[in-house]
């Protein structure tokens, strides 16, 4: 949408001090606060223009103008100047996140606790879906007499460790065997995709180690066929909420806690329309109950391919640029993490 200049310096000067204040805001406090070059009435008449447009709105008579979700899309599309984490933040981030890379799962709840004190707002992480697993890699150690414990490393890179019953004592030269045919007969294969010959392979070359295999394969079973309810929304931050504005109504507060309960929603909510960077503002989530919201979300990958997504929740009177930095930087830093762990 085309918009001249002097409407487009306005409407920059509208979001950023509703952002900044969260009040409403007149023509004589923006020519008095933002050096435009004209009067308060010209600026007045460009306001009326703005709001026939839809760009801003008035939420009750006699006050200022606020943005309105149209407002915010054409601020966030057209108007908004990117804006670069500094040095200090982003070693927070990466410092931060290198912490907790021995289990996805880690990654993911010290992801949305991070996101959540570094906008002060609500974050939520989408895991990768367990029954899109395949195989990696695989390694057995020693745990104590008659067990062992199986580390799997699956191809999305999460992994996973769980004690197994052998039956007998094993050499470590005997489980990196049995490792080493496991990891060449089974590397990128889905449990559904493991043939009856290929088992039959691994049981000829593995014929002393049968109880191992039997329980290890069990155990693959259940890491790699995992059922879709175990795709969860880790959320972070929630009570953030309780210190927006937006949010004094406490019948608003209770509505979005509810949500907050449900993963379905949750799943619906972050699941993203695109690749990469997606800003979704008010009206434009599926959900009624978040339609005073904003959503900055991103996905993450590992290898290339897409696992799972971050986002940050808020009012839709949110320091955009500043999320949308931490977002894109912290979704680049968990994909270096994750891919990095993974070779």
């Amino acid at each position: 949408m085309q918009m001249d200049e002097r409407k487009r310096k306005i409407l920059r000067a509208i979001v950023q001090d509703y952002i900044a204040t969260a009040e409403p805001i007149g023509s004589r406090t923006i020519a008095r606060k933002f050096d435009l070059g004209v009067s308060s009435a010209t600026i007045r008449n460009e306001m009326a223009d703005l709001e026939e447009l839809g760009f801003i709105e008035q939420p009750y008579t006699s006050a200022g103008r606020i943005p309105s979700d149209a407002g915010y899309r054409y601020f966030v599309d057209c108007l908004m100047d990117p804006q670069e984490l500094n040095a200090e933040e982003m070693e927070i981030i990466e410092r931060e996140s290198s912490k907790r890379i021995n289990e996805l799962q880690e990654v993911i709840a010290h992801t949305g606790k991070l996101l959540s004190e570094l906008t002060n707002l609500t974050s939520l992480v989408l895991g990768p879906h367990k029954g899109k697993s395949t195989f990696g890699k695989m390694h057995f150690l020693p745990y104590q007499p008659g067990q062992v414990i199986m580390v799997i490393v699956k191809e999305n890179g999460a992994v996973e460790n769980h004690i197994l019953d052998v039956g007998e004592n094993l050499s470590a030269e005997e489980l990196q065997h049995v490792a080493e045919v496991f990891n060449q007969k089974m590397r990128g294969y889905s449990i559904s995709q493991v043939k009856r010959s290929m088992l039959h392979e691994i049981y000829s070359e593995l014929s002393r180690q049968r109880l191992l295999i039997d329980n290890a394969m069990d155990m693959l079973r259940a890491i790699l066929d995992g059922k879709e309810e175990d795709e969860r929304i880790h959320l972070g931050g929630t009570l953030n909420m309780l210190n927006q504005p937006e949010f004094k109504d406490l019948a608003k507060v209770k509505t979005l806690f509810k949500v907050f309960e449900d993963n379905e929603p949750l799943k619906k909510l972050l699941t993203p329309r695109q690749e990469g960077l997606n800003v979704t503002i008010g009206g434009e989530n599926t959900l009624k109950e978040f339609r005073d919201c904003s959503l900055i979300s991103a996905t993450y990958k590992v290898n290339g391919l897409t696992i799972g997504a971050v986002g940050v929740l808020g009012p839709t009177r949110m320091d955009y640029a500043k999320v949308i930095a931490i977002v894109d930087f912290m979704t680049r830093s968990m994909t270096e993490i994750l891919t990095r762990r993974r070779r």
